[in-house]
């Protein structure tokens, strides 16, 4: 008998089936598969069971059977293996999912794992995502984080961008945190903004969703009675989904997920697979939310460390300096008898000797010098009471009147030409009195002692709701360096190992949060300025 299909053949050439593509050519000597996977549905072979039946072969009417049940296990198979090989690559989806959320502590990267985990072709496939998380103070749920295009250019162009690339999940997330996480948010920044739900209305379907545990799928959103019309207007979409994200009996959030640009159904398995998710990324999102807050808490305690540290070496500093100060008023106080005697007897002298007694040059010479050692006493035993502070309230026109009349003969006899500009109706300042006249009277006798210094002025005022004290000249800026010498009385104090000068009145005067600005005009000299505290009704 002449079979028109090749079946009976264990082996053939090309043009005896036609039926056998390209990279199918090793079916040319396989025998057995080339009669299941081609010939039990090769026309060819159904002409060949009829020519059985019209001859009276006695497997005429059993062979088509068999051929038929074949193809259908065939396609059972086929089934099958398709079902198999998609289980897999979700299993393997998700495998790597929950390897990334179990193993992050850093918010941006587990947000970014979820929301791409929804939208990517290689997770869920939804076209857009909405993220709500409660706030700190579990009041509200607020929009956090949309990903998703907004229109189908947008789409088109990613899913190209997604086909070109062959990425893992979390290669895809970690290009999204680095590129696209802030971009998303601006994005989406409007529509997060409307989606602000009080947790206490529990008629809102987001609320009812957290409370009952459960996914809702909303079909027919404009004319569900159970949604809010604002909400659906909001989306923009008549179906979406509901995922609410509980970890340990805690609201961390919910998920919107949608297809607002296909338009595609969310299916019965999407929604299973969702559910699957939803827990490992509640608790992800919990735990990254309760890292970031623990890092906050660390950062203050080690801001609040240093601070303490700080003031610790300020309380050493102080109590330093309260050492020198009592060493210093008791040699103070042992120098300035001796020193009254031998000025009083020289002024006595002075008067009973003659204009040209040449013993008069000598008088004169021992008068000046104890004139400048009190002097040098009197700065001495003002710098030891400044380090015992007692705030209270003082008008600092005043104080710089009374600094400035103790230092003016001095000005005079250097030839220094000074300025007194007194601000009128200045309130009254929160300041401790001798350890701001101390720091003026500092600043004074530098500028005197600078060189070049043939103008300066000393002017108070308002700036900007604080009390400002200005001394400026127009000599020589010191040198780097050298702003911690101030006069005699300083250089004696540092050979006690005191630290008077410009430095000190900084260092007493940010003590007291009192800002201190050392500044070199334009044109040459030096301004110094004291910003002092007014006085306010709570203080």
């Amino acid at each position: 008998m002449d079979w028109e299909c090749c079946w009976t053949k264990p082996e053939i050439n090309p043009k005896e089936c036609p039926y056998i593509g390209e990279g199918e050519e090793e079916l040319y000597t396989a025998h057995r598969r080339r009669m299941i996977e081609k010939c039990l549905e090769c026309p060819r072979f159904k002409n060949d069971l009829l020519k059985l039946r019209e001859f009276g072969h006695p497997l005429a009417d059993v062979l088509p059977f068999v051929a038929s049940e074949l193809i259908e296990q065939k396609g059972k198979l086929q089934s099958m293996g398709s079902f198999l090989s998609t289980k897999t690559r979700e299993i393997k989806f998700l495998h790597e999912l929950n390897n990334v959320l179990q193993t992050s502590l850093d918010l941006d990267e587990v947000l970014s794992v979820a929301m791409t985990a929804i939208t990517a072709g290689k997770g869920f496939g939804l076209n857009r995502a909405l993220l709500l998380m409660t706030d700190k103070d579990r009041q509200f749920l607020r929009g956090y984080l949309g990903v998703g295009p907004r229109n189908y250019e947008e789409a088109w162009q990613i899913w190209q961008e997604i086909g070109q690339n062959n990425l893992t999940l979390r290669e895809m997330a970690r290009n999204f945190q680095q590129t696209k996480l802030k971009s998303e948010k601006d994005k989406f920044h409007d529509l997060l903004e409307k989606l602000a739900v009080p947790l206490a209305d529990y008629r809102h379907i987001f609320n009812r969703a957290l409370r009952e545990r459960k996914t809702v799928l909303v079909e027919d959103a404009f004319h569900n009675p159970d949604v809010d019309p604002n909400l659906a207007r909001i989306l923009g979409v008549d179906s979406f989904l509901i995922m609410p994200l509980i970890s340990r009996n805690r609201r961390v959030g919910l998920i919107l997920a949608d297809n607002c640009i296909t338009h595609k159904p969310i299916s019965t398995q999407d929604i299973l697979l969702l559910e699957t998710f939803a827990f490992p990324v509640a608790f992800s999102l919990e735990r990254a939310s309760l890292y970031e807050r623990l890092q906050e808490e660390v950062d203050k305690l080690t801001v609040a460390n240093a601070k303490l540290k700080e003031q610790q070496e300020l309380i050493l500093k102080m109590e330093k300096m309260a050492l020198v100060g009592q060493i210093t008023s008791s040699i103070a106080h042992s120098i300035r008898n001796p020193l009254m005697i031998i000025g009083g007897f020289a002024r006595s002298l002075m008067k009973t000797v003659a204009a040209d007694d040449r013993n008069r040059e000598y008088l004169e010479s021992i008068m000046r010098e104890a004139k400048q050692l009190e002097n040098v006493l009197d700065e001495v035993l003002s710098y030891a009471d400044s380090l015992y502070p007692a705030t209270g309230e003082w008008d600092v026109n005043q104080l710089v009147a009374s600094v400035f009349a103790k230092c003016r003969e001095r000005m005079e006899l250097q030839g220094i030409s000074c300025t007194l500009l007194l601000a009128p109706d200045l309130p009254m300042a929160l300041i401790d009195y001798k350890q701001i006249a101390f720091c003026v009277r500092t600043i004074l006798n530098t500028v005197m002692e600078s060189s070049g210094v043939e103008r300066m002025s000393l002017a108070t005022r308002l700036d900007d709701g604080a009390i400002a004290i200005e001394i400026e000249h127009n000599g020589t800026p010191l040198p780097s360096g050298e702003g911690d010498e101030t006069g005699p009385a300083s250089a004696a104090l540092n050979l006690l190992g005191g630290n008077l000068g410009i430095q000190l009145c900084r260092s007493i005067l940010e003590k007291q949060g009192n800002p201190f600005l050392v500044e070199h005009p334009p044109g040459g000299g030096t301004r110094y300025t004291i910003r002092l505290p007014q006085r306010k009704e709570d203080d």
